[in-house]
């Protein structure tokens, strides 16, 4: 056998430890808040909302959101909690707002341990005080008493395909082309849709409820707007459906022509 030279152990060695990439991704999770005990009343309750709006719920990551419950601090509750959630197919995985023992008793059941879903990380607070504070010792434009410049919009120039997800963490999301069935598109504020809307919009996902989703033509499957939704099952059929605007008017989503 052919002894190998330096240059070969080297290139064989990164080949072996590279066979994998670590990558961020950005998912909606849908939360489900049980308001009391986990009973015949809650499922049956459950079971008439999955009936109701049968697309929502359709392979989207599920967490249980504790802070509303009553007990459930015991594994074996919310392991069949879990159990009746996968039953009918809601892809349940973790949980949030759980006292520190519901938190032991979803690690026993199989589930992970969540921050509230419209929390921003301490570390990015933190993180952006610091730079305010650095800008404001230089005389930047977000010294004190003046308004902080806003996020730039993040602008996508092509279709947005089945199975993507867009995310604009600050500001608007501009779409330059349609939106497929199946695609996601998720903004801190507004969302500009210069084509057709067939996916998912989410808009004012970090709890801007004067955020808006603006679109030539809405086929959509679902509009979000700070935690307030409408699926295509709920649109009625004298929805203006070319060139339209969706926006919260109190605690109801509206969709109208653009005038």
């Amino acid at each position: 056998m052919q002894a190998q030279g330096p240059r070969e152990n080297a290139a064989s060695r990164v080949a072996t430890v590279r066979p994998l990439q670590i990558r961020g991704r950005f998912f909606t999770a849908i939360a489900l808040q049980p308001a009391g005990p986990v009973d015949d009343r809650f499922l049956e309750a459950l079971d008439a909302k999955l009936r109701e709006t049968p697309a929502f719920f359709e392979n989207a990551p599920l967490v249980i959101d504790l802070e509303q419950s009553h007990g459930l601090d015991d594994p074996r509750e919310l392991m069949l909690l879990a159990q009746e959630l996968r039953a009918r197919k809601l892809s349940v995985f973790g949980i949030q707002h759980g006292t520190p023992q519901q938190v032991a008793a979803a690690a026993s059941a199989g589930l992970i341990a969540l921050p509230g879903g419209r929390s921003v990380p301490v570390e990015q607070v933190a993180a952006r005080a610091e730079s305010r504070g650095r800008k404001a010792g230089q005389g930047g434009r977000d010294a004190p008493g003046e308004a902080p410049a806003p996020a730039p919009a993040k602008m996508i120039t092509q279709p947005v395909r089945s199975g993507q997800t867009v995310l604009a963490e600050q500001g608007d999301l501009v779409i330059v082309g349609p939106v497929s069935s199946g695609a996601e598109v998720i903004a801190a504020g507004n969302i500009h849709i210069y084509g057709r809307l067939r996916g998912r919009a989410l808009a004012g996902v970090m709890g801007d409820t004067t955020a808006r989703i603006f679109c030539h033509a809405l086929d959509a499957e679902l509009l979000a707007i700070a935690g307030l939704y409408l699926t295509s099952e709920n649109l009625a059929a004298d929805v203006p459906r070319h060139y339209v605007q969706a926006f919260l008017d109190g605690e109801s989503l509206r969709v109208e022509a653009l005038k």
